[in-house]
């Protein structure tokens, strides 16, 4: 028999999560029967979509949403051999990794991030060669990807983060135009000063005041991806405006949410591209790596309040 470990969420968070909020479950697992496999995780991913998905999909006592690099340890199922990864999310399926670069990047720019910064360029904000394109939370996981795709495809890119380091990072990659919102003195002048003739595409991964901001230097047939709220997503009461309807009629913007599922029968094939743009050294991918199991409560808050650089994964 195998005692497996579980995070589960011993109460819905509260404005920012506590690690009161968590409970660390043992239970013993039965044998896994015809067509089954037994995983051991490897990597764990710390996503801020898992704040806003925990009010709306989970209720109290239940294992923690998210996904995982495991490696399958036991196998009745001729699709996944011992020995072999996958990876797998809350639902109960998994997708074979194929060898040749590092594992956790699977949670990263050549998965579900890489996807997100992929669909939203391409299929949301029908990015051009030769456009302007602002990314805010540029630093994270998504945001960080989204930037080089644009680069890829011969854009214009300015991005925004929240410490001088993430600043570094960013010119490194290769961004146009980066500023730190926190010490701008005004975060108007800091879009202006970095696009004069404003922006054609806006990759919207923080919501509220900012994006007050930024709807008036969007230029005319503007096209924006709403990705994320992160700035939203522990408020105890919600914000309110200024609005953005005058300025979407009047510039006559299209702005879009979405959820990189919608293009699951492209997956294969993105990643496929993905894996290449790596290969040929025009995709990086920085890690901020938390160490232990026992540790995932931790890594998931200093994620949200902005401690990982690129991608926050668990090292079980």
């Amino acid at each position: 028999m195998v005692v497996s470990k579980a995070w589960t969420l011993r109460q819905h968070f509260q404005g920012f999560p506590k690690a009161s909020d968590f409970h660390l479950r043992e239970e013993t697992l039965p044998q896994p029967k015809n067509g089954q496999v037994l995983l051991e995780a490897v990597f764990l991913s710390v996503d801020p979509y898992m704040r806003p998905y925990s009010q709306t999909m989970m209720k109290e006592g239940d294992v923690m949403i998210g996904s995982q690099v495991a490696k399958v340890i036991q196998s009745y199922n001729p699709s996944f051999p011992v020995g072999c990864h996958v990876v797998s999310d809350s639902d109960p399926c998994a997708s074979r990794l194929a060898p040749g670069h590092p594992l956790s990047l699977a949670l990263g720019a050549i998965g579900m991030p890489g996807l997100t910064a992929l669909y939203g360029l391409e299929e949301v904000c029908e990015i051009k060669k030769g456009e302007t394109l602002l990314v805010n939370a540029a630093a994270g996981a998504v945001g960080s990807v989204v930037g080089q795709i644009a680069k890829i495809k011969g854009c214009r890119v300015v991005g925004c983060a929240g410490t001088d380091t993430k600043v570094s990072y960013l010119k490194e990659l290769g961004f146009d135009q980066v500023f730190n919102y926190k010490t701008a003195t005004s975060l108007e002048e800091s879009l202006r000063e970095a696009a004069p003739h404003g922006y054609d595409c806006y990759f919207e991964n923080v919501g509220g005041k900012f994006s007050s901001v930024v709807m008036p230097q969007m230029r005319e047939y503007g096209r924006i991806a709403v990705c994320g709220s992160i700035s939203m997503y522990n408020d105890t009461t919600p914000q309110t405006g200024p609005y953005v309807h005058t300025h979407m009629i009047f510039k006559q913007l299209r702005m879009e949410g979405f959820l990189c599922a919608r293009w699951k029968h492209k997956h294969q094939q993105s990643l496929r591209r993905l894996m290449a743009w790596m290969t040929e050294g025009k995709l990086r991918c920085n890690e901020h790596i938390t160490i232990g199991f026992n540790n995932m409560p931790a890594a998931f808050m200093g994620m949200l309040q902005g401690d990982n650089t690129g991608k926050a994964v668990v090292k079980v």
